[in-house]
């Protein structure tokens, strides 16, 4: 370029010659008429983000990168994950201290990969059997009265009792079970008093509370 040529702001027709400028669509502009024209307001300070600051924008909203704050604790939200919140920007954890679930047990925020039962929160480790107080998530459980119990403690305390054995009945694997008279046997424990043969599918006798198979029955 000769010096007889001339190299001007577009706008303010300074002399840009040694000058810092910047170029929009192949026009160029002086910093000052730059700013004055094109550079963003920030929502926090609401003064122009100029040509040596960082513009950060998120839905069609702009700041310095050193106004892009947390609105709660202030903590700098730059190169950081955020959640908005009525147009609020807010870090994680501010974000989950005041709209996340708070546990059922221990009343504190969960986090994701807490436990739900019955549209209730719950952490993961907070989420125990009422009776045993193991921790339930990810083990099979049952409820009696809306309390979460272990399938052990609820056999334990709930389930119909074996007259042969006295253990519990239960329906885990299809377990099978007879019952007469308000009484249960497990099926393998269905047997005669005296011989102790089978009497599943078999007629049977009965004497006081005890079963006897024909046989048995009839030498009493």
């Amino acid at each position: 370029m000769s010096t007889s040529e001339r190299f001007d702001c577009h706008y303010c027709k300074d002399s840009l010659l040694g000058k810092k400028y910047i170029m929009k669509e192949d026009t160029q502009y002086c910093t000052k008429c730059y700013e004055n024209l094109f550079a963003n307001c920030c929502e926090e300070c609401s003064t122009p983000i100029g040509c040596n600051s960082k513009d950060l924008s998120y839905k069609d909203r702009h700041w310095h990168e050193q106004c892009f704050k947390c609105a709660k604790c202030s903590r700098s939200l730059a190169d950081k994950a955020f959640a908005a919140r009525e147009d609020l920007l807010l870090c994680t954890e501010c974000h989950a201290i005041d709209y996340s679930s708070k546990c059922i047990t221990c009343k504190k925020t969960i986090l994701p990969g807490g436990v739900t039962y019955q549209d209730k929160p719950w952490h993961r480790e907070c989420f125990l059997c009422t009776g045993c107080k193991r921790q339930l998530s990810g083990q099979r459980f049952t409820s009696r009265e809306n309390y979460p119990y272990c399938l052990e403690c609820f056999s334990n305390l709930y389930a119909k009792k074996c007259v042969g054995c006295t253990k519990p009945i239960t329906s885990l694997a299809g377990a099978k079970y007879i019952s007469f008279e308000e009484r249960q046997w497990h099926s393998e424990c269905f047997n005669c008093m005296q011989c102790s043969v089978s009497l599943v599918g078999r007629g049977f006798l009965t004497q006081r509370d005890d079963i006897l198979c024909t046989e048995c029955g009839r030498e009493k």
